[in-house]
């Protein structure tokens, strides 16, 4: 999948917009989700960071249930691929469509030439059909050294989908050349950002082609509830950004 297939996956000439939500309850995120979906976004992540997966799951079923169509990622905080698309294959062998997941870190080592956990990771895929995002010095991971984030950014393309990446810490932006550096270490790759955007800061990433954003969108001061004004002035910002 090159950058503009990514694009149109999404019927969208600009970077793709993906809100994350905070998932608490079953009801609470369908509110999420109609406010994102009345707003024009495509698609969202659902993400768990209060409980544990085996906790996540049941409200998993219960909103796709609920919501068939909607274009729908998950990140089960902490684990990586190795773990969770097992229970994505089983999901999908059971009828439950889950169309992406996003690993805050996909085990990528720029410090040895062959990376055998990732390659680990992809061997767990078998079953699933999803698209795997995968975190690459990304936040609360084991740092990388910014003179070497070209290299992690190459080593992340044989790996997964999506390279994704993020400031260093949650509602942080990401440093604007180590944007450029992984977009010109990952070529055509889609390559999506992960903290720190916002309406007011979204032009300079024109060169990111998924913008996963939580804090960004929310009330303020609110860690659970997109708010459609904020998301709404997203959105129309990255239909400038369409090349």
């Amino acid at each position: 999948m090159d950058r503009i297939e990514f694009r149109r996956t999404f019927a969208t000439r600009g970077p793709v917009v993906l809100p994350v939500i905070h998932v608490l309850e079953t009801d609470r995120t369908l509110r999420n989700i109609d406010v994102l979906t009345a707003a024009g976004a495509p698609g969202c992540f659902l993400i768990n960071h209060d409980f544990d997966v085996e906790e996540f799951l049941p409200i998993l079923l219960d909103v796709r249930a609920a919501r068939a169509e909607l274009w729908c990622g998950v990140n089960f905080l902490g684990v990586t691929g190795q773990k969770a698309f097992p229970i994505l294959a089983n999901l999908e062998a059971e009828g439950v469509r889950i169309d992406a997941y996003w690993a805050d870190d996909a085990r990528i080592d720029e410090r040895v030439a062959i990376q055998t956990e990732a390659k680990t990771i992809a061997a767990a895929r078998a079953g699933w059909s999803g698209v795997y995002f995968g975190g690459t010095a990304f936040k609360k991971q084991r740092p990388v050294a910014p003179a070497e984030y070209g290299k992690a950014a190459r080593f992340a393309c044989d790996w997964m989908d999506v390279v994704t990446t993020s400031g260093v810490a949650t509602g942080i932006e990401a440093d604007d050349s180590k944007i450029a550096t992984f977009r010109k270490a990952i070529g055509d790759k889609p390559l999506a950002l992960a903290s720190g955007i916002t309406p007011d800061n979204a032009s300079r990433y024109r060169d990111v082609d998924c913008f996963m954003v939580a804090t960004g969108i929310n009330y303020e001061g609110n860690f659970y509830d997109i708010d459609p004004e904020r998301l709404r002035r997203l959105l129309d910002v990255t239909r400038t950004l369409e090349s």
